[in-house]
């Protein structure tokens, strides 16, 4: 976002992203019904509103680089599998650093965010699912059934996540999440809860499969250093190998079929991806930040 470049745009975007937080919160939340459904409309129509802008203003900054991305399904999946080398966020150096060189209390806050800024992955999936082609739906399903522990609750991986934060001592909310991170499950729950993005969505949640291996894999290891038990960590280390074949799977039978059946859905995909690792290199760079290793990104983002 351009306003972030400012004090006064790191306050509109920090304030920005606190409001659709807590929209989504409430969004996202079974409700018995409510004492005032026009103040409810209301309130829905004007964060619609601020959430529309937000994630057209990110559609722009990445507008060309997806207007690049080929249009026969074979090509397509290799443009797409590049950006895990040269996509924005690829290669931080924020996660060698959490590997091999955090020291506690710095561990604590980068597990803080990460919950704080976790969207729901189980969630994003069942949302971004409806009404699509059946190959893809089917591999969606496969996915939405790992992520819950195939029916085991203890295998869920959600909640794997909330067992980190609790061997760590740590608890999020919305208001110890820093807008960065906030503005990540933000824009997860934009693409996938409005049926305009589906197909960024897809796009989005394919990036996340295939970047989040190696960045886990690094915080397993700082875990482990800094003497985490290998239970609390599960869903690290579980997700450093798991997303890999989920990936090669994603890619072969969401992407590549939706782009063979309809070339044009090639770039809204593309988009969702850059979307996803725009924001995420977004949040590296405050975490760095916070941590006092500069701002600077690698020169290929």
């Amino acid at each position: 976002m351009t306003a972030t470049r400012t004090k006064s745009g790191r306050q509109d975007a920090e304030s920005l992203h606190r409001r659709l937080a807590h929209f989504n919160e409430k969004r996202l939340r079974p409700a018995l019904g409510t004492a005032d459904l026009l103040a409810d409309l209301d309130e829905e129509r004007e964060a619609k509103a601020l959430e529309a802008g937000f994630v057209e203003e990110e559609r722009g900054a990445v507008a060309d680089r997806a207007a690049a991305a080929p249009v026969q399904p074979d090509a397509f999946v290799a443009w797409f599998e590049e950006l895990s080398e040269s996509g924005p966020g690829q290669g931080d150096p924020l996660f060698p650093w959490l590997a091999e060189g955090a020291a506690l209390d710095p561990m604590r806050w980068f597990i803080r965010q990460e919950i704080g800024g976790e969207a729901g992955f189980e969630d994003l999936l069942a949302l971004t699912q409806i009404r699509l082609p059946v190959a893809a739906k089917l591999e969606l399903a496969r996915n939405y059934w790992d992520e819950m522990g195939r029916g085991n609750a203890k295998g869920m991986h959600g909640p794997m996540l909330s067992r980190i934060g609790a061997a760590l001592g740590v608890c999020a909310t919305i208001d110890s999440t820093v807008w960065e991170s906030l503005a990540l499950t933000n824009m997860m729950v934009a693409l996938a809860a409005n049926r305009r993005y589906a197909y960024q969505s897809i796009g989005a949640l394919g990036a996340i499969e295939m970047t989040a291996p190696g960045r886990v894999r690094q915080v397993d290891r700082g875990l482990e250093r800094l003497g985490v038990p290998k239970k609390a960590r599960h869903y690290f280390s579980l997700h450093a190998v798991l997303d890999i074949s989920h990936s090669a799977s994603w890619n072969r039978e969401i992407l590549h079929t939706l782009v063979a059946a309809e070339p044009a859905s090639a770039r809204p995909i593309a988009e969702g991806a850059l979307l996803r690792l725009r924001c995420g290199a977004r949040c590296f760079r405050r975490y760095r930040q916070e941590f006092g290793l500069g701002d600077a990104d690698p020169p290929n983002w």
